[in-house]
């Protein structure tokens, strides 16, 4: 194929010199003896392009038959294997007992069950009735809130007021009066 390109290329290269001398020739005998052998080349080169183009072809059908071939190789190995699996799933399947399964999976439900009796009866508390009404906790809340700002010991009234756990209050360093400008009229 490659022997065939350089022949197109060499006959190409005729071709655009043939094209070039009948550019500069008047019509007459010269000009048609270049012509023919214009003719002639390009002929020639047809036929090579022809023949380039039945081995490309002819390439392409012996790859695709090559890559046909591989790929039915490895269909038969994957169904070969797929065989082998199928035997051993079937060996090991076999083996199993599903009312087994079951029955360890219903014992195993049981023992869940009884986790969950023993962690609700150690979750049960004593001092908490069981229905509490939101209403009520609510009610109860506001009261609290009154109750504090009567006494006037809510936590949130004085936020600058040093707790009564600290021994001695922070030092403040003083701050120096800011000195004011003063403005003059003339």
């Amino acid at each position: 194929m490659s022997s065939i390109e350089v022949k197109i290329k060499k006959l190409d290269g005729e071709l655009a010199r043939y094209k070039e001398q009948m550019s500069k020739l008047r019509a007459g005998p010269g000009k048609n003896a270049v012509q023919e052998r214009a003719l002639r080349t390009l002929k020639q080169k047809r036929m090579y392009e022809n023949q380039l183009a039945q081995l490309t072809q002819q390439t392409f059908n012996m790859e695709s038959a090559s890559l046909a071939t591989e790929n039915l190789r490895n269909t038969m190995a994957t169904v070969d294997a797929m065989k082998v699996a199928n035997k051993e799933l079937r060996k090991q399947y076999g083996r199993i007992d599903i009312d087994k399964i079951e029955s360890i999976h219903y014992d195993m439900e049981d023992l869940l069950e009884q986790a969950n009796e023993i962690q609700e009866s150690l979750g049960r508390s004593y001092a908490v009735p069981d229905e509490l009404d939101e209403a009520d906790l609510q009610a109860e809340l506001d009261a609290l809130e009154l109750e504090a700002e009567e006494d006037g010991t809510s936590y949130l009234t004085d936020l600058n007021k040093v707790p009564d756990f600290v021994d001695e209050p922070p030092v403040e360093l003083a701050e120096e009066p800011a000195k004011e400008a003063v403005k003059t009229t003339a």
